[in-house]
């Protein structure tokens, strides 16, 4: 029996991307508001997705769900401070069924136990709901369903790879899509082709409540601000499933082809480690005491860098040495039906010289951060060192920039301003090691690179610091000048460059990465952290109160369940690009910290 849900509801959950996340550091999925997981890629975060129901268009392949006979009603949110999913559907009769959906995550033996597993328990609350469990995963980027082949208590599907799927629900009707009276607790385990040991029931059981425990006292030990902690948390636990702990690497987001714009073509993979949107990551976790994403993220970088020789690549896969070729996937119709599918990312060719200052900042708090156990020492400034060496090499050479031109390359002021804070940075690093004659050195580099970025970068007739040496062009991205230490916010020519961008790059409240055409013409959404990074210069050049307008409302942007992705339409305030994108989550945080009212103003200095 093919059971549907009403069109009306299953289109309203697919809209503006109001998607969860669950994951646990080795696996994740999206799941939307009707408990439909519409995404897991298996055995890793950039693998052939097993659920790719988010690109079918409106193919019904690529997912499972709980399917209720006469639905009205769903109820869909976060268990409290953890990444863990919680969906209750009513039918028309009273009756409902909860459904819980987590990837295990917990201490066990002395290690961090984050099997690649997704765990689901389907509960009666109300009622006897009457509901059909369907379960559809593909194989080779949705071009067909996976084989199957049942046993006694699990089915076992093959494809690229294989996944079992182990049950205590009846196979019969989960095979044939068959509605049952759900009258206990089931559950559902889906992963890797092994066995499952011991009893499923109570061990889903134990591992709800340990994940939970998990995620909640992790919470529990970070250090945040006063105000919007509910947003500032929900970021947090974003963006520490964004990191694939076995080798460190941190992806830019969890999708594929999320187009930036509808119908604009500009489909990219983004399953991968950029080392300029993970220094951001590593930045915003550090901010609040989460450092061991800092502290995997630069053994990552090491890997990298051990023996390399020549340019690093802007991007590399979550293990290092695999190729991100780039390609079109012909089976999948896109989010909307809206292609292409790509998979793999020709960023990985380019130059984009901002990389090296992202990598050496990265590290900086290794040898500053007292909290840690294990500081940065000599040796790990010599590996740095040759970041640096390319830094102020290629300073002033013209590269892709931070928004990946593909058919330009120019001298970009946010490249040049990233290699002189590498070289600052490792001046620095090596005063407090001691290292006076490296100090020096570095400092040199740092003082050339920094007098030619300002008198280059500064266009008198626009009274701006533009996008590159010798343009016009307004660019978000210089909002970072004084973030990084180039400028003062209280610099004229910094306020004016300020004033120049809320003038041009604006839409409402929005703002754009830039408004002349690049390779795919004009651009037509706005890039979410650049409002971030409007709104921390606000408030660094005074404006404070203009800077909290802004952010309260950017907060209204997120999807139901807190998240964002890359892009927002600047007319609809609808959600495009890819999702949940790191850069906008850890702008949530970074401008949190910076906006908020102290805990002494709220509770001991009477502040309202």
């Amino acid at each position: 029996m093919n059971v549907h849900q009403p069109k009306a509801e299953i289109a309203a959950a697919q809209q503006n991307l109001d998607l969860a996340v669950i994951g646990n550091g080795r696996t994740l999925a999206l799941v939307n508001p009707l408990a439909r997981i519409v995404w897991w890629c298996f055995p890793r975060y950039d693998s052939d997705p097993v659920f790719c129901r988010l690109l079918a268009g409106d193919e019904e392949k690529g997912f499972t769900d709980v399917v209720l006979d006469g639905f009205v009603s769903a109820h869909s949110e976060y268990v409290r401070n953890t990444a863990m999913v919680s969906t209750v559907l009513t039918d028309r009769q009273g009756s409902a069924v909860r459904i819980t959906d987590f990837a295990p995550r917990f201490e066990q033996y002395g290690r961090m136990f984050r099997p690649p597993q997704l765990m689901r328990l389907i509960e009666p609350i109300a009622g006897l709901p009457r509901i059909t469990i369907r379960f559809r995963p593909t194989a080779g980027y949705g071009h067909a369903n996976m084989q199957r082949a049942l046993s006694s208590n699990h089915i076992r599907y093959t494809g690229s790879e294989a996944i079992r799927l182990t049950t205590d629900a009846p196979l019969a009707y989960i095979d044939r899509e068959s509605p049952f009276v759900l009258s206990r607790p089931v559950s559902m385990v889906f992963g890797a082709d092994t066995p499952f040991e011991g009893n499923l029931s109570t061990t889903c059981r134990e591992f709800v409540d340990r994940t939970r425990d998990h995620w909640q006292e992790w919470i529990r030990r970070l250090g945040i601000s006063y105000e919007w902690q509910d947003a500032v948390i929900r970021a947090a636990i974003t963006l520490k499933v964004s990191a694939f702990e076995e080798t460190g690497a941190i992806i830019a987001a969890h999708t594929t082809s999320i187009p930036e714009a509808p119908g604009s073509g500009r489909t990219w993979d983004y399953r991968f480690c950029w080392l300029r949107d993970a220094y951001f990551v590593v930045r915003s976790l550090n901010r609040i005491g989460a450092s061991h994403t800092m502290e995997n993220y630069i053994n990552y970088i090491l890997t990298i860098v051990t023996g390399h020789n020549g340019e690093l690549q802007p991007v590399y896969s979550i293990v290092s040495t695999d190729p991100i070729d780039e390609q079109t996937v012909p089976d999948l119709k896109g989010y909307r039906g809206d292609g292409p599918v790509r998979i793999g990312n020709a960023a990985v060719a380019q130059n984009q010289h901002d990389t090296y200052g992202s990598a050496i900042l990265a590290a900086t708090p290794m040898f500053f951060d007292r909290r840690l156990p294990q500081m940065g020492d000599e040796n790990l400034f010599r590996r740095l060192e040759p970041l640096g060496e390319m830094a102020a090499k290629l300073a002033f050479e013209p590269d892709a920039g931070i928004w990946e031109y593909r058919g330009r390359k120019r001298i970009h002021t946010h490249s040049v301003s990233m290699c002189w804070a590498g070289c600052q940075r490792l001046e620095a690093i090596a005063a407090h090691l001691g290292l006076d004659e490296r100090a020096n050195y570095w400092g040199g580099h740092a003082q050339r690179i920094h007098r030619e970025m300002l008198e280059k970068a500064w266009n008198p007739e626009r009274q701006a610091f533009t996008a590159a040496f010798g343009s016009d062009d307004l660019d978000a991205s210089v909002l970072l000048l004084p973030e990084l230490g180039a400028v003062e916010a209280a610099d004229p020519r910094f306020v004016s460059t300020v004033n120049a961008i809320e003038r041009e790059l604006k839409r409402d409240l929005n703002v754009m990465r830039y408004t002349s055409a690049d390779d795919f013409g004009l651009p037509e959404t706005a890039f979410v952290i650049c409002r971030f990074w409007l709104v921390d210069a606000l408030w660094a050049i005074g404006r404070k109160q203009d800077a909290r307008d802004m952010f309260t409302d950017a907060l209204k942007l997120r999807n139901s369940y807190g998240l964002m992705s890359e892009d927002v339409h600047p007319v609809t305030n609808e959600l495009w690009g890819n999702f949940p994108q790191t850069y906008s989550m850890a702008g949530i945080i970074l401008s949190a910290i910076r906006l908020s009212k102290s805990w002494e103003d709220r509770y001991w200095r009477g502040s309202s």
